[in-house]
């Protein structure tokens, strides 16, 4: 009998324990102790590690606290334009969506282009027209907005600057810069693996902007042999790295640990062209690695037991 295990992460970025409120902590603790709930519920019923990323995802989407559906930041147009992927590590097979702007959970939408298309990445207004066409729930626009995300825009365009994912945020919340990319990661009972990131990109971005999340091998990989990896940080340096595919591509050819994988990836392919974030991964085995480079991510474990381990903060891991 395999484990069970479910990793999550809520995005990375400079998130200091003096900038944090004790009711704000509390906010995010309960989200992602109610994602991981939803996808060890999947798996301790015997579900598949895919449908186990689809509920943990989207409980964080349906969360304004983080850049993914409701709560996702705006363009530099004013809107809010979603990208997400899902990948199987069973079959490889995989689904992402790109620039969406109705949708309400993109992951559902990814999930529906891996399953009922011979697709893997739809973009804008084919994406939704295709999500409407398999009975995907599409939203008023509106839905997505919060006025906290509206204010970061503001601040983005007064500066005339691009804001990385929830950068805008430092201004308004002590220094607080997160990068607040969404993804899980599952291991199922009959050991198959999965994987799924979902983002609504950076403040103020333009011209269609896609970062790495709906991009396979970027921001999001899932293979039995190796691992599933879920990203968030500087979008164009995971691409350039093609960071998701380079945790797995170390365990299958230079023979390196999970742990020692997601870490070099890091290390070695993603710093070194100037980007910064971390990443989720998981193998076969139920083994967890979850690096950062940054002051903190939001992230969060649970296994067989159903107790979840979450944490925000450097010192301390989720694992321990």
């Amino acid at each position: 009998m395999n484990p069970i295990v479910v990793a999550i992460h809520g995005g990375a970025g400079t998130i200091s324990r003096a900038s944090m409120t004790p009711d704000r902590e509390a906010a995010y603790r309960a989200v992602l102790a109610a994602s991981l709930a939803a996808g060890h519920a999947v798996l301790a019923a015997d579900g598949g590690a895919v449908d186990a990323v689809l509920a943990a995802v989207r409980v964080m989407e349906d969360s304004p606290l983080f850049n993914a559906g409701r709560g996702s930041v705006f363009t530099a147009e004013g809107r809010n334009e979603m990208d997400a992927a899902i990948m199987d590590g069973r079959t490889r097979a995989a689904g992402a969506v790109a620039g969406v702007t109705r949708v309400k959970n993109p992951i559902l939408a990814a999930h529906a282009v891996m399953r009922r298309s011979a697709h893997v990445l739809l973009a804008g207004d084919g994406a939704e027209h295709f999500a409407r066409a398999q009975g995907i729930e599409l939203v008023d626009p509106e839905y997505f907005r919060t006025d906290e995300r509206w204010a970061q825009l503001e601040r983005a365009r007064a500066a005339d600057r691009v804001a990385l994912d929830h950068d805008g945020a430092a201004e308004a919340e002590g220094g607080e810069r997160k990068f607040g990319t969404v993804g899980a990661v599952a291991l199922d009972r009959a050991g198959n693996l999965a994987a799924g990131t979902s983002t609504g990109g950076m403040t103020n971005k333009r011209w269609g902007r896609v970062g790495d999340s709906p991009l396979i091998g970027a921001g999001t990989y899932a293979d039995n042999e190796t691992a599933a990896v879920s990203a968030t940080g500087a979008g164009e340096f995971f691409i350039r790295a093609v960071a998701a595919y380079d945790v797995a591509a170390r365990m299958r050819f230079a023979g390196a640990t999970l742990a020692g994988a997601a870490e070099a990836t890091l290390r070695e392919s993603v710093e070194p062209l100037g980007g910064r974030g971390g990443l989720i991964a998981l193998d076969r085995h139920g083994n967890v690695a979850l690096p950062f480079d940054t002051e903190g991510m939001y992230r969060g474990v649970v296994r067989d037991d159903g107790v979840p381990r979450i944490d925000i903060y450097r010192p301390e891991s989720p694992e321990n």
